[in-house]
């Protein structure tokens, strides 16, 4: 009974692989008009290693593989990690967790152990189930903690920006100068989003945006357009900065106390397990 689930269900699997690579997705076209506008001499991406690139390739346009990565394709992007890496974790975090529960128990029948089967393959199921959703909840919150890093950076490089606004240059050379002057993923970032507008010929402010709707960073988008209403002159656009880098300063702040409470919330627990153990050892022989 249980050979045949497991030839049952390998056997749906490998149908529903098949007609998924048979019959791919068709790419959405704000997907493909978005790959025409892309200047990829300014974009520097982390190759991915080749055994990655293998292993997840196939199944990028599949429909599995468009369900898995598209509710995450905004955090992959402030990764810089590409669909196929985070496909290769999934399925090499789900082949781990079907066969880890079988071999033990093969392992343990081998050493005269009797064991049903029936339980490794529940096992092997449960864990399944939670390897799939593993990476997408890892991936979430590294990118959270990415967008954070980024807002702090950003303060600076609006700090920096309305500093030589104060010292008369120009929006566009205040911009990239304080894009210049840092470094790391986010100060990179913010370069090549300048010199992508530059090579468009748009304002810097539709760069900002554009980068702020590419990673989810909402404030980046806020400042694109409350320094479009400014316009040109420099004193109201410095002061929309100004006013910008302090609310992002007032967010980390409220954000790292938060943080802080949180994990003195999280520091109580082990106390008052450890004290109902503590009673309990003490009841236990009344």
């Amino acid at each position: 009974m249980t050979a045949a689930i497991l030839l049952g269900v390998s056997a749906g699997l490998g149908v529903l692989l098949i007609l998924g690579g048979l019959a791919p997705t068709r790419v959405p076209l704000d997907r493909a008009l978005a790959h025409l506008d892309e200047v990829p001499t300014t974009k520097v991406d982390r190759p991915d290693p080749r055994w990655v690139s293998r292993l997840g390739a196939p199944f990028v346009d599949t429909t599995a593989g468009r369900a898995l990565t598209k509710p995450v394709r905004q955090d992959l992007e402030v990764l810089g990690r590409s669909p196929q890496e985070h496909l290769a974790r999934h399925l090499v975090m789900v082949t781990v967790a079907l066969l880890w529960a079988p071999a033990t128990f093969a392992l343990m029948a081998l050493g005269g152990v009797e064991v049903s089967w029936t339980l490794p393959v529940w096992i092997s199921l449960v864990f399944a189930s939670v390897a799939l959703v593993v990476p997408t909840l890892a991936v979430r919150a590294e990118a959270a903690t990415r967008r954070r890093s980024f807002r702090h950076a950003l303060g600076c490089f609006l700090d920096l920006g309305a500093v030589r606004l104060a010292g008369g240059a120009g929006v566009d050379s205040a911009l990239a100068g304080s894009a210049a002057a840092g470094e790391g993923w986010a100060f990179a970032q913010l370069r090549r989003c300048l010199a992508e507008a530059r090579l468009r010929g748009e304002p810097s402010w539709h760069g900002l945006a554009t980068l702020g709707e590419e990673i989810g960073v909402t404030e980046l988008q806020e400042l694109a357009a409350s320094a479009g209403l400014a316009g040109d002159e420099g004193a109201r656009v410095r002061v929309s900065i100004a006013a910008k880098a302090r609310a992002i300063r007032l967010r980390g702040l409220a954000d790292a106390e938060g943080a802080a409470q949180s994990a003195s919330e999280r520091m109580s627990l082990p106390v008052v397990l450890l004290m109902t153990g503590f009673i309990v050892f003490l009841g236990y022989p009344a």
